[in-house]
């Protein structure tokens, strides 16, 4: 099978990556079911990266659909070790406008519980340590990227993971600003969560497409609005990935690479083989 040591992952707006040269598609099928699409892989900078639309081509899937186990397990079994999330966010704060970038540090959970969130259970207890959420070393590459881009790019906030696929309500939002949440989006949970239990570094390019509903001189959030910022947005995306590609150049050690070596709880010898077996990539080398 192909490899490639780092993925991307592209949200709304980001649906291909026009820089990747040698370019082949690869279809996977895991142990939870289809990832949201096939995964392009090629390279970039010198470096062999995978690709995967988060919403399908088309954008055919919401965020409550979007596969996450599927894709993360999938840019697993391709090797990835540094995962890139490219998210479109509404902004929570007046200095983190439309069309400026943003790299996250922190997550708040506002999903309904409703997403599949983690990889074990089913006789395999797994606690892994998920603070800080986003891999600082790959975030920090990240924000140098952005800068290199040109663009208006900040570092640090909360991004809210809502469910949707409703945008907010003045309440809600006002409620988000209340606690001093800086965005808001819709997938990067339960996404961060596995590519931890997956050992994967994880690290946001949030792309800041409104105001949520809340700023009196904005109107509210709309998909036309939308669209419009993200065409914008995406060909400044590509601009930073292909930096960052450059910054993560041969790879760097992060503690999420080592996040299972002391999580699981379970008695290794009351792991059912079955459970085993559909683990065995994710926890093969800690179960021996």
């Amino acid at each position: 099978m192909s490899q490639a040591m780092i993925g991307v992952i592209g949200g709304s707006g980001l649906y291909g990556m026009h820089d990747l040269t040698d370019v082949e598609e690869v279809r996977l099928h895991t142990p939870y079911g289809d990832p949201s699409d096939a995964y392009i892989i090629g390279t970039l900078a010198g470096q062999r990266v995978a690709f995967l639309p988060r919403h399908g081509r088309g954008h055919v899937l919401s965020p409550t659909e979007v596969p996450a186990q599927a894709n993360i397990y999938g840019f697993k079994q391709l090797g990835v070790q540094y995962l890139i999330s490219v998210s479109a966010v509404g902004s929570l704060r007046e200095d983190y406008a439309p069309g400026q970038i943003v790299i996250p540090d922190q997550i708040f959970d506002r999903t309904k519980g409703i997403r599949p969130f983690t990889f074990y259970g089913a006789g395999v207890v797994v606690h892994i340590q998920f603070d800080p959420p986003f891999c600082p070393e790959l975030s920090r590459r990240l924000y140098a990227a952005a800068q290199q881009s040109g663009a208006t790019v900040h570092r640090g906030g909360t991004y809210v993971c809502m469910e949707g696929p409703q945008f907010s309500t003045l309440a809600e939002s006002e409620e988000n600003r209340r606690r001093g949440h800086a965005l808001i989006g819709m997938t990067a949970l339960p996404e961060a969560k596995l590519a931890r239990e997956a050992e994967i570094a994880y690290a946001m390019l949030a792309m800041v497409t409104d105001y949520d509903v809340w700023h009196p001189d904005h109107d509210s959030v709309t998909v036309e609005a939308v669209v419009g910022v993200l065409r914008q947005n995406a060909e400044r995306s590509q601009q930073v990935l292909r930096a960052a590609v450059q910054e993560i150049g041969d790879g760097f050690d992060s503690p999420a690479h080592h996040a299972l070596a002391t999580a699981i709880i379970t008695d290794r010898s009351r792991i059912p083989a079955s459970t085993r077996a559909r683990v065995e990539l994710l926890l093969g080398q800690y179960l021996v």
